[in-house]
């Protein structure tokens, strides 16, 4: 019998335990099959930090290292500068990223650490119970922002692909979204990309992924990726933001 699909070996055979209509386990497979492709699976080493992300440990079958709060660009920059033949990757969300963690990850882009960053964006802190992110979107309702996001108390969301675009160091930004069979495609093709942008040297590559959080939407999962569409991605619209990878290549 002929095989027309089968699991990667990029994945390990755990089930994954993410809540219905979440896209953790989307991304994980587009890694996971990105990284058996471009035959880099055996030198890839990730980083989880903390949050829904750090499960990725449990499911991505290359080596995992999971490191405090905010800090995996920095552990990513220890380990590509110990181990520059490895392929290293962090896999983060963004309450991790664009939070706690947004010194660690513009200094990596501005000094053009030659690592590849996969940022997912769900606009909301998701293991701990829903709290408003960096990313929350403007009048979106969470735990600490029961009225919806207030601008003037607030701040402004941040667009992270935007900002890191215009760091010198950054050589691919891409922002890319899950909510159809047609952007799963793109995203894939965006993540190997920024894989490749690394094995060429390169420099910094980051891939952020519009994602869906259907429980702390308090929205079913289908319902949530209309939400995605009607609300996320006119505030982070999809596209690439920086393409250096035509340069030469770092020293």
């Amino acid at each position: 019998m002929t095989v027309v699909f089968e699991k990667t070996k990029g994945l390990t055979d755990a089930s994954m335990h993410y809540c219905p209509g979440c896209t953790h386990g989307i991304i994980h497979r587009m890694v996971a099959e990105a990284l058996v492709e471009l035959n880099i699976l055996h030198k890839a080493i990730g980083i989880a930090p903390v949050g829904c992300a750090v499960f990725a440990y449990n499911y991505l079958n290359c080596d995992m290292i999971q490191s405090a709060h905010g800090r995996a660009p920095a552990v990513a920059t220890g380990l590509k500068r110990a181990r520059p033949e490895c392929i290293v990757f962090s896999y983060q969300g963004d309450g991790d990223l664009a939070a706690i963690g947004t010194a660690e990850t513009i200094h990596a882009a501005a000094r053009g650490e030659n690592i590849t960053i996969i940022f997912v964006n769900n606009a909301i802190y998701g293991m701990t119970g829903g709290q408003m992110a960096p990313t929350t979107l403007t009048g979106q309702v969470t735990q600490t922002t029961p009225y919806g996001r207030d601008n003037a108390y607030s701040g402004y969301p941040m667009r992270m692909s935007e900002m890191l675009s215009t760091i010198d160091g950054a050589a691919y930004i891409e922002r890319v979204s899950v909510d159809s069979v047609k952007n799963i495609r793109h995203a894939k093709q965006a993540i190997m990309k920024a894989f490749q942008t690394q094995i060429d040297g390169k420099g910094f590559s980051l891939i952020e992924v519009i994602s869906a959080c259907p429980t702390n939407w308090g929205l079913e999962p289908v319902k949530a990726l209309d939400w995605l569409r009607e609300h996320m991605l006119p505030v982070y619209p999809l596209g690439v933001f920086k393409d250096s990878t035509s340069r030469e290549v770092m020293p």
